[in-house]
């Protein structure tokens, strides 16, 4: 697609490889709106890349209605997800709490369902759009303590698909990446530091360039599924 022509919303925009993702697509001539929950913080990030900061919880279904109707009214059309917003949360299962494994759920999976499903009405009635969701090698293969994040994830790789074989009838590209280990402030509180010059593990704009590099591919095809994996990460 020709991504001057695109119309993006990507959640959990505010940090990380929703930031650096939005960037990218700004840099390539995109209108970009990022959501995130807390408004200082989306705010700032809008204003360094020239995007549109949408305060959003995306496990709130009047919130992604709000969200989804800002965008399409914002930009007089919409056609491109980035489902980002997600977190983990990690515990041996014997210690793993019904609260904190469906508070993981909740923004990773049923998140991702509400924004896609409420992206996927306006998409059907225009005859095409883009669906990208960030998964994770962790939905791929579980490991010790990732019982609430890895599950999600193995969720979300099953929603991917399902909604490949419902949407692509409507010329709805429906697309997934996985990457392995990420050096962002994941898992820890938004405001945590990074050190970008760590040379064992991806960026998140290594993220980026993928998403950004799927999208550009002409609309009569697109990569389904695409995993990134850092060369030697410590």
């Amino acid at each position: 697609m020709d991504l001057k022509k695109a119309a993006v919303l990507v959640t959990g925009g505010s940090c990380g490889i929703g930031f650096e993702t939005a960037r990218l697509l700004r840099e390539r001539g995109a209108r970009v709106a990022i959501c995130a929950r807390h408004q200082d913080m989306l705010d700032g990030a809008a204003r360094q890349i020239g995007a549109v900061p949408i305060v959003a919880d995306v496990s709130k279904e009047d919130d992604v209605h709000h969200l989804i109707d800002t965008v399409i009214k914002e930009y007089d059309d919409y056609n491109v997800l980035i489902n980002n917003a997600g977190f983990g949360a990690f515990a041996p299962l014997v210690d793993l709490t019904a609260e904190e494994f469906f508070r993981v759920w909740q923004t990773n999976v049923l998140g991702a369902m509400l924004v896609a499903r409420e992206s996927a009405k306006h998409f059907i009635s225009r005859s095409s759009g883009n669906i990208v969701n960030i998964s994770s090698t962790a939905g791929q293969r579980g490991f010790a303590n990732g019982s609430a994040y890895c599950s999600s994830k193995f969720a979300l790789h099953a929603l991917t698909e399902c909604w490949r074989a419902e949407l692509r009838q409507y010329n709805i590209r429906v697309m997934q990446v996985n990457p392995s280990e990420v050096q962002t402030s994941f898992g820890a509180d938004e405001s945590a530091s990074v050190n970008p010059g760590n040379p064992t593990k991806l960026h998140a704009s290594d993220i980026g360039q993928l998403i950004v590099s799927m999208l550009e591919i002409e609309d009569r095809g697109f990569v389904t599924e695409s995993t990134i994996w850092a060369t030697n990460p410590k």
